[in-house]
């Protein structure tokens, strides 16, 4: 039995779609990694109950962290994106956060600076408040680490492909280092909209929409680029077509960036048979009931997409790109002040051609 509802929330569901493809399934995975930051955080001193943790979200952080201070006892004030639905500002509202929407604009790096700079503005009236830096901290690996005790238990030690979206790097890169502390051979395969400028796509703009959670237009301090061994770019309709098989074939009702990792995790697993791939759905598909379920009869069928292979990234192109990354340090566009990528390295452009 569970203490608290954050527990369930959090914990994922194994879903095995074929011999050798599983699907990790969360309700709303970032709960594992703000559980475990809150509980670090009070458990050091750095935070009491009472205190007031502040963050800035395009949603689902928003989500776990309000049920992480419900649950100790804490204050929340989140920064949010103009994305927040209403059913999850509703929810936000009822749980006692207090919340502050950026107004709507088509500029995601402005977006997601201006939320950066209110929470700087906050701090200085409010130095007694802790920012949590789900962008920067990695306070937010921790977790993962019950995580891998589960996949290492149910999957044994044989060799893994783990595909999923990297968004703060404390999701896929998190799991896949736990997994290999373990001594797994993980094979991580990261997941990544255009326009993102984590692994050097911000040239390459959707048409679209960025899908949410899993890039960034600006750098973040917590992304581990020598974890990662691949990287896919997917656009809006690709993720689509992706969202949608996924649910009319295997009936998992899962977020965008599950259709996009889905998608990038059936090509993995086409081209390495002889590995297990597990792709990660972190959020159920409620929120995009609307711009994208609703949309099913548009979706172009799975079997009618690849990608394009690359070797730089100059190649880069709508709608689905691939490349292989090699554990190569960050681009230096991606490269966070006081981040963990460490100075300016040459890109996987300057060293692949």
């Amino acid at each position: 039995m569970d203490d608290h509802i954050s527990d369930a929330v959090g914990r994922p569901d194994l879903i095995r779609l074929d011999d050798s493809l599983l699907c990790l399934r969360f309700e709303t995975m970032k709960v594992v990694s703000a559980l475990a930051a809150v509980r670090r955080l009070l458990e050091s001193g750095a935070v009491r109950p009472g205190d007031t943790l502040i963050d800035s979200s395009s949603g689902i952080y928003a989500y776990a962290l309000a049920l992480a201070c419900h649950r100790y006892g804490l204050r929340c004030h989140i920064i949010g994106s103009a994305t927040v639905d209403r059913t999850l500002r509703t929810q936000l509202e009822v749980l006692g956060v207090r919340l502050e929407l950026m107004r709507a604009g088509n500029d995601l790096k402005l977006d997601q600076n201006r939320r950066v700079a209110r929470i700087r503005e906050i701090l200085a009236e409010h130095p007694e408040y802790h920012w949590m830096r789900q962008y920067h901290d990695d306070i937010h690996d921790l977790g993962y680490a019950e995580v891998a005790d589960r996949l290492a238990a149910q999957l044994g030690d044989g060799p893994l492909t783990l595909v999923g979206g990297v968004g703060t790097g404390v999701s896929t890169g998190a799991l896949a280092q736990q997994l290999r502390r373990r001594g797994a051979d993980v094979r991580l395969v990261g997941v990544q909209p255009f326009g993102s400028v984590t692994f050097g796509c911000e040239h390459v703009a959707d048409p679209e929409i960025i899908i949410a959670g899993i890039g960034s237009s600006i750098p973040f301090g917590n992304v581990r680029h020598d974890r990662y061994d691949t990287v896919h770019w997917t656009a809006f309709d690709a993720a689509l077509a992706g969202s949608v098989d996924l649910l009319r074939r295997h009936a998992v009702f899962a977020g965008l960036s599950a259709g996009a990792a889905y998608l990038a995790a059936r090509w993995e697993h086409r081209t390495a048979a002889d590995r297990t791939v597990l792709f990660v759905a972190a959020d159920t598909g409620h929120r995009y009931v609307d711009s994208v379920f609703a949309r099913h009869r548009d979706a172009v069928p799975v079997e009618h997409l690849a990608p394009r292979q690359v070797r730089s990234a100059r190649e880069i192109a709508l709608p689905w790109s691939r490349m292989a990354w090699n554990g190569a340090p960050a681009p230096a566009a991606a490269v966070a002040a006081g981040g963990h990528a460490g100075a300016a390295a040459p890109t996987p452009a300057a060293r692949l051609g």
